[in-house]
């Protein structure tokens, strides 16, 4: 008896020369639907599923290869008497390789105005049955679920290796095909149930998540090593969202701290608007926090800006630009040691410059690509995955206070709006000096916060005075308060909050200071 293939599938790539390769092999063809179709158009012989079973598609073609004498011909062990005995009394044909590949569900909701009854209607239950089936039953059954499998298994048919080892191997890719699959799926319908959810309770909060967190983020690359060279590392991700689909267009590969570092420095950047009618900003990183900061006049004068905020912490560091970088600012660029820059865009001259700095990674990340990365965080612990809504929504100025006795210029204000844009992405106990979009000192990561005020003080030196002062959390006293005054700094922004409050409001209208509160904290951890 010859053996048989039964193939049905949706992207039709390379189905012919597969078909073509099976057929010089002595296979006989089973097919549905629209790849029979094309299998008859190309000139091949096959026999189509209804023929084999005896049993006509219905449903719409939602019913059509769901019949024992498919799952039979799949499922059945070569090697086990009583499912040979079970085949030939119901006169059931095997079925020796399966090629499948699912309905195109992923498309199809990309679009986000996509009919629900549509996006229904492209989930596959016969093709992943199929799947699923053919890689249980390994041991006799290949199962392809790629055009990228087919050459190499024609390559192994002719060669008459098609073993165990690579049965295996494509069974692997199968489960993680048809667990993709249902990811996506079940990710699409959380979705649209919690957008529903939401509108019904009308802003009332969000209801406790109680389903299995299901990730679908395909391996893009393996990288160096880790945070270090003694830990093995992995990058997963979407391919047409955030990081993944950012363009590299020089220097070497990414390492895992460059992406950590990028991500940091692009969210810092993002304050300030991200390409097309953005004000102009720059950011420099180092160990995920910001160490210089600015707005300017264009692309150049805001990374000079920042750049002279902390040249000395700037080298070896990450910079972010919200605005296409041009050769003036390329110009820049190329004078120091930086491991990646990322922009909405290199002009041709930038480009020409920095082609010099072979080893500079140079990213073009489009903002159309953040809009499509997730709005959800994730981390990992022991055991487990914490998630968390970004904190990345816009400044709402709309509940601050200003709770002392002095008011702010407007020149004040813009400077206090600076600096507290800057504050939320520096890692806790996080302060800011600022004045005049720029920052001049920024105190991170302390256990006590006047240590972070301190450190941050210290660093805008003369710089301090007649700046502002931000803080990411409360005062649970007043000597942040008086520490900055002694500094000449003239105004504080804080969330408020402490059952201490009082002590800081009143040190500000002793030594003259303006305070505002938020209202909201940003704590980083």
């Amino acid at each position: 008896m010859a053996p048989t293939a039964l193939l049905s599938v949706s992207n039709k790539e390379g189905l012919v020369p597969l078909a073509e390769g099976l057929l010089e092999a002595g296979y006989h063809l089973i097919s549905s639907g629209g790849t029979a179709e094309a299998l008859l158009a190309a000139g091949l012989p096959v026999t189509k599923v209804a023929e084999h079973t005896g049993a006509p598609e219905i449903l719409g073609g939602r019913v059509k290869t769901l019949h024992p004498r498919i799952h039979g011909g799949i499922l059945a062990r070569r090697a086990q008497a009583s499912h040979q005995a079970d085949l030939i009394s119901q006169g059931i044909t095997p079925i020796d390789v399966v090629v499948v590949n699912l309905y195109p569900f992923r498309e199809t909701v990309a679009d986000p105005a996509v009919a629900f009854d549509t996006a229904i209607e492209t989930i596959d239950i016969g093709g992943p049955a199929m799947v699923r089936a053919a890689a249980k039953n390994h041991a006799d059954v290949a199962v392809l679920t790629s055009p990228g499998q087919y050459d190499a298994f024609l390559a192994a048919l002719r060669a008459g290796e098609v073993d165990e080892g690579l049965r295996r191997e494509l069974a692997l890719a199968a489960f993680e095909h048809t667990a993709s699959y249902d990811a996506a799926i079940s990710g699409w319908l959380a979705g649209r149930l919690a957008d529903q959810r939401a509108t019904e309770a009308e802003g009332s909060g969000p209801a406790a998540e109680s389903a299995p967190l299901q990730l679908e983020l395909p391996p893009r690359q393996s990288l160096r090593y880790g945070e270090n060279p003694h830990q093995p590392s992995l990058w997963f991700g979407l391919g047409d969202a955030g990081w993944g689909a950012a363009r590299q267009i020089q220097g070497k590969e990414l390492s895992y701290n460059n992406l950590i570092d990028l991500d940091a420095a692009l969210a810092t950047v993002r304050e300030f608007g991200y390409g097309s009618g953005a004000q102009p900003a720059a950011v420099v990183v180092k160990h995920t926090n910001p160490c210089g900061v600015a707005v300017g006049s264009g692309c150049a004068n805001a990374l000079e800006r920042a750049l002279n905020a902390d040249r000395l912490s700037a080298f070896g560091g990450i910079v972010a630009l919200n605005t296409p970088v041009d050769r003036a600012a390329a110009e820049q660029l190329s004078g120091l040691f930086l491991e990646c820059v990322v922009a909405p865009g290199f002009d041709g001259p930038a480009l020409e410059q920095l082609a010099a700095k072979a080893n500079l990674r140079l990213l073009d990340l489009d903002a159309g690509a953040i809009a499509r990365a997730p709005r959800r965080q994730l981390r990992s612990v022991l055991g487990g995955v914490l998630v968390q809504d970004l904190d990345d929504g816009a400044v709402d100025e709309s509940g601050w206070q200003v709770v002392s006795e002095r008011q702010p210029e407007i020149e004040t204000f813009d400077d206090l709006r600076f600096a507290w844009k800057l504050v939320r992405h520096v890692r806790s106990n996080a302060i800011v000096v600022a004045h005049q979009g720029q920052s001049l000192g920024i105190g991170a990561g302390q256990m006590n916060r006047v240590g972070s005020a301190r450190l941050a003080l210290e660093a805008a030196g003369q710089g301090a005075r007649g700046a502002v002062l931000a803080s990411d959390g409360f005062f649970p006293f007043d000597d942040t308060v008086r520490l900055a005054a002694r500094y000449g700094i003239q105004a504080v922004i804080q969330p408020g909050g402490s059952v201490r409050d009082v002590d800081s409001i009143s040190a500000c209208n002793e030594l003259g200071l303006v305070m505002v509160v938020t209202g909201r904290r940003h704590f980083l951890h």
